[in-house]
């Protein structure tokens, strides 16, 4: 199981990427400053860092170029709330290997990071299966009773998370913060649209009502 360091010092953002992550296979630790970020990537304990700029105490591009300096490789994606090209270019030629602006979806982060890490050892699996659904997390290719089934970035993102979760109760906030990103209003019916959306594509018994709870996609 990969292990992902984040470096990010806004609560709300790190949690939020935390439970991400932890809800589709990974393990993840949380630092609050570049100092402690530094330190943690020296261990070796880690596969990847997602590391805010604006960090306090040792901001994110020294951090990080503090760890190239000990000749570290590990991949890093970088968050800033920064939009200047000139922030891009230094994160990345700083050593940083991808860099994402928030807000930003976490389906997204998540692409980023298997992106990253799909050639690195002890990935977890690619091929999700629940009855004769079955998706690829690689490829995004999904097939319906060995038939393929076309779906857009937000329906695949969305049946991801059900096909990791079979059987489960997730409410619509949950799918909202996975799918959507912490910044989307919480007040939005996108996912009743949305399940509505894979209901068409999949058929109408497979996602299942829970009425005053949530949805739930059946392994049977």
């Amino acid at each position: 199981m990969n292990r992902i360091l984040i470096a990010e010092d806004e609560d709300r953002i790190a949690s939020f990427i935390h439970k991400g992550l932890t809800t589709n296979g990974f393990r993840s630790e949380t630092v609050a400053d570049g100092h402690s970020a530094v330190e943690f990537a020296r261990t070796g304990d880690f596969d990847l860092i997602i590391l805010d700029i604006g960090l306090p105490g040792l901001d994110g591009f020294s951090a990080l170029r503090r760890i190239r300096a000990d000749r570290n490789d590990i991949p890093v994606i970088i968050l800033t709330a920064r939009d200047a090209v000139e922030d891009t270019v230094a994160g990345l030629s700083g050593g940083a290997d991808d860099y994402m602006r928030k807000p930003f979806a976490f389906d997204e982060l998540l692409a980023r990071v298997r992106l990253r890490l799909r050639s690195e050892p002890g990935q977890e699996t690619t091929l999700l299966k629940v009855a004769d659904l079955s998706l690829d997390v690689r490829t995004r290719r999904a097939l319906a009773a060995d038939k393929a089934v076309d779906l857009t970035t937000r329906e695949y993102a969305l049946l991801e998370v059900f096909m990791r979760h079979p059987d489960v109760v997730l409410t619509r906030q949950q799918l909202l913060s996975q799918v959507w990103g912490f910044d989307f209003d919480p007040g939005s019916n996108v996912v009743d649209v949305y399940v509505r959306y894979l209901r068409t594509k999949l058929g109408t018994d497979r996602i299942e009502t829970v009425r005053g709870a949530g949805y739930r996609l059946r392994a049977q």
